[in-house]
């Protein structure tokens, strides 16, 4: 009579194995493996102990069924080109072809999109051609293949997912509210209202940095409104040109970034979003990106170091001069400088109404809020959770559909607004909810770009060879701030914020997962140093796109602000030089190894209070 484990045996007819479609030389990657009988049903009392044979490949692992099913790990294909991998257990046998290619094809397509965007300044092409070159590797060196299916398996199906699509129609949808609220006379009214307290240089340049926080929603309304309704005012109070100009860009992108609700938003939770999928991991992406928050230390100490000069009176360096010039002679602006075009993007015809622009907002916020709460509530108690905390409720919450109907509510009240007052027909708030959607546009195909060339590294594994390279190379302590420098650096070249962390984040959550994984030491830390990369990221990115003369915002700045723009790049940069390298020192740094991003921002602060006061000088107000 047969054993249980020969009966067991005589029911297997073959092994049916799964590999990636694609794999790297020389890389590990996994089989998975099942035991079937001659039926193709899973055979779940097999047991036995097959080998893996080829002469191409290799195991680090043992194979261990359970209930049939085994996983075969750190497997490694040995030459490039078509292997067949086998399975075998006695007379028991299963094959299946695998393709690798070379490891360092794998960060080609996104090296190609950072090279040309240096290069050329044309984030599209960039990204398009980094999408191209991954889809020719993938689909087996074939340009056609790779041009026809890179669109109908990266491109379509990163607007075709349902995550993405939601991120799409809210960015429109806000889009389309700042539009009418710039069209009704609800950004002017919000700019006017705070205005009425400016009455020194130091009320004016305060009042310039309070309107970027009440004008959050988005960058580049936050820098049009900003610099042509203030530039009147700081003229009369011999604040500086470049004094405004940098002002006005301070408080545009490291506002909108950091606020928890502006055009910014689902850009970047989309892009943490498909990071963590790619690692696997369950964390909400609107979580992830409330934790980030403290730990942008280059956005929030900027923003500090700009409210500290306004209230102290204290400039540096180039600013310093431009200041006193100002300040002594009456000379708003260098003789001999060329300012910028002068542009205005509301109706200059329609009087500032508050309510037009604090209403919609104000809408905004609240439907969100309530939307986190219901969808947080409705899955909480789904899961049958009846106690739990703030934290908790936002992680199950659907934050994609609160922000869905955030948007769509803040554009129905300030349409509702414009055509109550008369101020707008149905067809001419129409027509302004359109313009802001048009405006939303680019971005709105950045960011699918963006998906699709994150799909691109993941599915050439890039992140797995960059760990093979790396790995006992690098600590990931100092992947932090290493990650930030590199991403200033991208930023400031390609004059492009977005951009660099469409490129980057597909790279660093899995590269930075992947290296904690590996370092024994880190396990208890490994959250703390994945939310420090993702936020150095954000964090670096603004920074370079701060300082760049080649970027939208910079010189949206100098137009809003009308100065020569290189006096604007030129005052601007020791400014966000310290907070960059403060923001580095204090804060990178070290929270990478445990402190608190609490602590690190009030050493920051008091750091920048210091130098002001060590290497700074007082601009004595007009007498």
């Amino acid at each position: 009579m047969l054993s249980s484990a020969a009966a067991a045996q005589q029911q297997i007819a073959s092994f049916r194995l799964e590999v990636p479609p694609l794999v790297l030389t020389e890389i590990p990657f996994s089989v998975n493996i099942e035991a079937v009988d001659r039926d193709g049903v899973l055979a779940v009392a097999y047991e036995g102990m097959p080998r893996l044979i080829g002469a191409q490949a290799s195991s680090d692992g043992e194979i261990s069924f359970e209930n049939g099913r085994a996983t075969l790990e750190r497997v490694k294909v040995k030459d490039n080109g078509r292997t067949v991998l086998a399975l075998v257990d006695g007379k028991v046998r299963g094959e299946i072809e695998v393709r690798s290619i070379p490891g360092f094809l794998s960060i080609l397509p996104p090296m190609l999109a950072i090279g040309l965007a240096l290069l050329f300044r044309q984030v599209i092409i960039s990204l398009v051609a980094g999408i191209y070159l991954g889809a020719i590797f993938l689909f087996d060196y074939s340009p056609v293949a790779g041009f026809f299916r890179g669109v109908t398996h990266f491109v379509v199906n990163s607007i075709s997912n349902t995550t993405h699509a939601q991120i799409i129609v809210f960015s429109l949808m806000f889009g389309g509210m700042v539009g009418v609220m710039t069209r009704n006379g609800g950004a002017r009214g919000i700019a006017d209202l705070i205005m009425r307290y400016a009455r020194t240089a130091r009320g004016g340049q305060l009042a310039t940095m309070v309107m970027a926080l009440v004008m959050f929603f988005d960058d580049y309304s936050n820098v049009l409104v900003r610099g042509n309704l203030m530039r009147p005012i700081t003229d009369k109070l011999r604040v500086s040109r470049e004094k405004l100009s940098f002002l006005v860009d301070t408080g545009a992108a490291a506002v909108a970034s950091t606020a928890l609700v502006s055009t910014w938003i689902g850009y970047e939770v989309g892009l943490i979003d498909a990071g963590l999928q790619s690692i696997g991991s369950e964390i909400n992406a609107y979580e992830m990106f409330i934790k980030t928050l403290p730990y942008r230390f280059y956005p929030l100490l900027v923003m500090f170091l700009a409210f500290l000069v306004g209230i102290t009176g204290r400039d540096f360096g180039p600013m310093l001069a431009a200041e006193r010039r100002s300040r002594r002679e009456g000379k708003v602006i260098r003789d001999g400088s060329e300012p910028a075009t002068e542009i205005l993007e509301d109706d200059v015809r329609i009087s500032g109404r508050w309510l037009n622009g604090i209403g919609p907002i104000a809408v905004t916020l609240c439907v969100a809020g309530y939307g986190l709460y219901y969808t947080g509530t409705q899955s909480l108690r789904i899961s049958g959770l009846t106690e739990y905390g703030l934290w908790q409720l936002v992680s199950e919450a659907d934050s994609y559909v609160a922000l869905l109907w955030a948007s769509l509510a803040g554009c129905a009240v300030a349409m509702g607004l414009g055509i109550a007052q008369r101020i707008m027909t149905l067809a001419s708030a129409v027509e302004a909810w359109f313009q802001g959607l048009k405006a939303m546009l680019m971005a709105i195909v950045i960011l699918v770009l963006a998906w699709s060339i994150g799909s691109v590294t993941e599915e050439l594994h890039a992140a797995d060879y960059l760990i093979q390279v790396l790995e006992g190379v690098l600590n990931p302590v100092w992947l932090p701030v290493l990650t930030f420098v590199i991403a200033a650096a991208m930023a400031f070249a390609t004059g492009t914020s977005w951009a660099t962390m469409a490129i980057m984040l597909p790279l660093v959550i899995p590269l930075a997962d992947s290296l904690l994984k590996s370092s024994e030491s880190l396990q208890g830390g490994s959250e703390t140093i994945l939310v420090g990369v993702i936020s150095s990221v954000l964090a670096g990115a603004v920074f370079g796109d701060h300082c760049s003369p080649i970027s939208d915002t910079t010189i949206l700045s100098s137009m809003a602000s009308s100065v020569d723009h290189i006096d604007h790049v030129r005052t601007q940069l020791p400014y966000a030089l310290l907070a960059a390298f403060i923001g580095m020192l204090v804060g990178n740094i070290p929270t990478a190894f445990g402190l608190s991003p609490w602590i690190s921002l009030l050493v920051g602060a008091g750091a920048l209070i210091g130098f002001l006061y060590l290497f700074g000088s007082p601009v004595e107000e007009r007498a």
